[in-house]
C-alpha cells in the first residue's frame, strides 16, 4: 500500500480523538481515495459514527497467516474503513496482553486488501504503552497528529504522546485543540469550556504547531459528528485542517 499514513493519537481518552480522525478523513476525500483504520481496541467508536452495529462477541480470534485470504474494508461515505469494532461486540472488553494485542494489530495493518489509497488515517488507542508503540512502528507513518483539549491534565498526557512519537522518529505534524470553546445556545457568545493549561506545561511549549481549534458543538440527540453536517463552519475548519496536513506532507 502506497498511501500516506497519518496517525491520530492522544495522551488520554475522552478528548475526541476518534471524531477528529473520522472528520479529517472525510475532509481528505477532496484529495483522492481515503481509508480509515480504527485500531482503538479499547474503545472502537468509528463503526457507530458511520452507522455500523456489531453486537456479537468474538470468543475465538484466529491470527491470519501469509497464505490466508485478506479481508476487505467496509465502504461507507466513500471511505474504506477497517475497525476492531467490526470484530468486537459493542460492549465487549478487549482483555489481552500487549504481545497478543500487537499480533492482532499487525493482522489489521498487513492483512487487509486495501484499495489504492492516497491517504490512510489511523485512529490509535489513547496512551503511550507498548501497544501504541508496536502500532506506530508497524504503520510506517508519514506523520502524526495529536488531539488535546485545553485543560492541564490533557496537555500533560499529550506531552507524553508527543515524546513517544518523537522517540520513535515519527514526525509530529501538529496538534488539534478539540472542544476549545462553545457557543452559548442562548446568546451565541463563545465561552470557554475548560480552563486553559499554563503555556509552559502545554504541548505548545514543546514546539508543537497548533493546526486547528475545534469548538464544542452543542447539538441535539440526533446530530452526528460529520463534515457534511448542520454546521458549515465546522466543515470548513476540518477542510482547512485537511489542507494544512496535505500541504505539510507534500512539501
Amino acid at each position: 500500500m502506497d498511501a500516506r499514513v497519518i496517525a491520530v493519537g492522544a495522551g488520554k481518552g475522552g478528548v475526541g480523538k476518534s471524531t477528529v480522525a473520522l472528520n479529517l478523513a472525510r475532509a481528505l476525500r477532496t484529495q483522492g481515495a481515503v481509508g480509515v483504520l480504527d485500531l482503538d481496541f479499547y474503545g472502537p467508536n468509528i463503526p457507530s459514527m458511520v452507522g455500523i452495529e456489531h453486537e456479537k462477541w468474538t470468543t475465538n480470534w484466529t491470527l491470519a497467516g501469509p497464505s490466508m485470504r485478506r479481508f476487505k474494508p467496509v465502504l461507507r461515505e466513500d471511505l474504506a474503513i477497517v475497525s476492531t469494532g467490526f470484530v468486537l461486540g459493542e460492549d465487549q472488553p478487549f482483555g489481552v496482553d500487549s504481545m497478543t494485542a500487537g499480533l492482532i494489530a499487525k493482522q489489521f495493518i498487513h492483512g487487509v486488501a486495501w484499495p489504492d489509497l492516497q491517504y490512510l488515517v489511523v485512529d490509535l488507542p489513547p496512551g503511550t504503552s507498548t501497544v501504541q508503540q508496536i502500532l506506530v512502528r508497524e504503520l510506517k507513518c508519514a506523520g502524526a497528529l495529536v488531539v488535546v483539549t485545553p485543560e492541564l491534565v490533557a496537555h500533560l498526557d499529550a506531552r507524553k504522546a508527543v515524546q513517544m512519537f518523537r522517540s520513535l522518529k515519527i514526525r509530529v505534524i501538529g496538534a488539534i485543540e478539540n472542544m476549545s470553546a462553545g457557543n452559548c445556545p442562548h446568546c451565541g457568545q463563545a465561552i470557554s469550556i475548560f480552563p486553559s493549561a499554563p503555556h509552559d506545561r502545554s504541548i505548545w511549549s514543546m514546539g508543537v504547531q497548533k493546526l486547528a481549534e475545534i469548538p464544542l458543538q452543542i447539538a441535539g440527540p440526533s446530530s452526528k459528528p460529520t463534515v457534511g453536517g448542520l454546521d458549515p463552519s465546522l466543515a470548513l475548519l476540518y477542510q482547512q485542517l485537511a489542507d494544512r496536513v496535505v500541504a505539510d506532507l507534500t512539501t
